[in-house]
């Protein structure tokens, strides 16, 4: 898409506002839970979709906290609770996170201010050939020229 403004995917949550706190239940504080999101604006000739969510403010660098990808590119949803597993909602995949473990793994930051969470969706043209597991680099490199569209939802949290 060289040349092209990249279009936009209105990335939100029945759980917190863009710019609003993370609640509790979608941290390691408290039921640790994947939260709520939908969105609209999938490009026609998107073939599948992609999910990053990480935290730019942790001390070590960007912590991930979620890759997902294979979702179909008719999705516009994914409810609350996603389970950890490999594979999930008719045929995605997830990755693994910073913390060793497939699926979501909520924020989680150090007792030091509060950090903000990135929840980015990607449409692609073409599938993604990786496997369940992969990291986050991996499924940058995958989606590479790749990417017709995305959609950003921020949200910020601070240990009780």
């Amino acid at each position: 898409m060289e040349g092209e403004a990249m279009m936009s995917i209105r990335l939100t949550s029945d759980g917190f506002t863009h710019g609003g706190e993370v609640p509790r239940r979608y941290t390691c504080d408290g039921e640790d839970l994947s939260p709520p999101l939908s969105w609209e604006g999938v490009p026609e000739g998107a073939v599948s979709l992609a999910l990053i969510a990480d935290d730019p403010d942790a001390p070590a660098g960007t912590w991930v906290h979620w890759v997902l990808y294979g979702l179909d590119a008719a999705t516009r949803a994914l409810p609350e609770a996603v389970p950890t597993d490999e594979n999930v909602l008719d045929g995605a995949k997830q990755g693994h996170n910073d913390f060793r473990r497939i699926g979501y793994g909520g924020p989680c930051p150090p007792p030091n201010g509060a950090h903000r969470y990135f929840f980015t969706i990607y449409a692609l043209s073409d599938k993604m050939h990786l496997d369940a597991g992969a990291t986050k680099a991996e499924l940058l490199r995958a989606m590479e020229g790749k990417v017709l569209a995305q959609g950003q939802l921020m949200g910020t949290y601070r240990r009780p």
